[in-house]
């Protein structure tokens, strides 16, 4: 099956990440504790981390092992905003709350995206077919992920980088991976002021979502020094301005992460609904990646209507409908290269769905 029917077979961030930053083996300041974190509330201007240790850790970390000058950063930083909003926007749903594929669905899926991705594309033809060309990546992919990042660069976030980056690396909320989480958004700090000065650009400048990312595709700092590619040919990476660069940015970060030119996406499936028995039940939540053979998984009572290439791993995703039924899918291989993006299989299959809408739209 090729590609573009694999596709039609559906009713309809991140991602990877450089090595985190890390306080280990790193200079210890004699210097007091860092104050207590700002209330709930809470003004900027009340909030100054120069008087936080870890964040002058940090500082000796970037003047030692990348050369930066030590008083520039600290002016840097008695610049920086402590962020609540981006606090309360990392903190998780509501436990106790069903999730639900179509509500979440029809966010993304709407025809203000599906009009704006046919004139994206129309506008950006020749940019789409070359990077389908070079990287095997379908045109109405690219276009689906970055419609659904920031509705064609509409949304590309109003927060600065390096106050959400610093208040999410230094401050980040009570919770059992607080200390993980950290680590992941002082590496992202960290990248933001390398690629800044690679880049030429005033880091307080730069502008994105709660979470730090950038552009047009919405790419973590780290991200971008790692895959992000100079599209347009003007000699430089500009996902904040050029949409040709954010084109062939995104289908460099699939090829990266697994995508495999010419093969099929997503099948929908059914499953052995006994209420004694579900075998099937057993590949739900085995993680991103196509692990299991058709055989394995008909074995146990997975049964799509039409069959998959018998000689390409699957793995089972359950699209749950809150009081509705769940939607099973065989996802395959290009399925999950899309989660690495965004680590959602509502993410992923919402890229699937407004790439056959924008798809089915252009060509009428």
């Amino acid at each position: 099956m090729n590609r573009l029917s694999a596709i039609t077979v559906s009713t309809a961030f991140a991602a990877a990440l450089l090595a985190p930053y890390t306080l280990a083996n790193q200079p210890q300041r004699a210097a007091a504790k860092k104050p207590a974190a700002p209330a709930q509330g809470a003004r900027a201007s009340e909030v100054n981390f120069m008087q936080w240790t870890e964040v002058g850790t940090f500082i000796d970390h970037m003047a030692g092992t990348h050369g930066f000058e030590r008083r520039q950063l600290e002016g840097l930083f008695r610049e920086v905003r402590h962020t609540e909003r981006a606090i309360q926007l990392v903190m998780p749903a509501p436990p106790g709350r069903p999730k639900n594929w179509q509500a979440y669905r029809a966010r993304f899926i709407d025809p203000v995206r599906i009009n704006a991705g046919v004139a994206f594309w129309n506008t950006h033809a020749d940019a789409l077919a070359r990077a389908e060309q070079r990287y095997g990546v379908p045109a109405e992919i690219i276009v689906a992920i970055i419609g659904v990042e920031t509705v064609y660069g509409r949304n590309t976030g109003n927060f600065r980088v390096v106050d959400v980056l610093t208040t999410l690396g230094f401050d980040y909320p009570e919770k059992p991976n607080r200390e993980a989480r950290m680590r992941f958004f002082r590496g992202e700090l960290e990248n933001t002021l390398l690629y800044a000065r690679e880049s030429g650009i005033d880091p307080l400048t730069l502008l994105g979502s709660y979470a730090g990312a950038i552009g047009w595709p919405q790419f973590m700092p780290g991200s971008i020094r790692r895959w992000a590619v100079d599209f347009d040919g003007d000699g430089k990476v500009d996902l904040r301005n050029s949409p040709v660069d954010a084109i062939g940015s995104v289908a460099n970060f699939l090829v990266q992460h697994g995508w495999k030119p010419g093969e099929p996406i997503v099948f929908l499936t059914e499953v052995l609904q006994d209420d004694d028995e579900r075998p099937w039940e057993m590949f739900i939540g085995q993680g991103l990646e196509a692990k299991f053979t058709l055989e394995e998984l008909k074995n146990a009572g997975v049964n799509p209507p039409i069959d998959p290439p018998a000689d390409m791993r699957y793995g089972l995703v359950d699209l749950q409908n809150g009081l509705q039924p769940t939607e099973y899918w065989l996802a395959a291989n290009n399925f999950f290269a899309i989660t690495k993006y965004n680590r959602s299989y509502f993410y992923a299959m919402s890229v699937v769905d407004l790439a056959r809408a924008v798809r089915v739209a252009r060509a009428r």
